[in-house]
């Protein structure tokens, strides 16, 4: 689950996020910020969305084609199947 937990795009996400809330602190709310909260919900959800694809693969399972882990589902399930042995 670290492999996860750990990745880069949860780990920007994160300090994009406290970055903003530091920011709402100080400031006031204009479209700017509403903007800036809308895209990291965006990157948050993207870099869940790729966590999900990589599990599914890792477990041999379908993933959809507009997924950045899309052709390496064989790569990915290899590696599972070896480190179980």
């Amino acid at each position: 689950m670290r492999k996860y937990v750990f990745g880069t795009g949860i780990i920007s996400a994160v300090t994009g996020g406290i970055t903003l809330l530091r920011s709402a602190r100080a400031g006031t709310f204009t479209w700017r910020t509403a903007l800036a909260w809308l895209s990291w919900g965006i990157s948050l959800a993207l870099a869940i969305g790729s966590i999900v694809d990589t599990r599914r693969a890792t477990r041999g399972r379908p993933i959809p084609d507009d997924s950045p882990v899309h052709g390496k589902e064989k790569k990915l399930l290899r590696g599972r199947v070896q480190g179980e042995r």
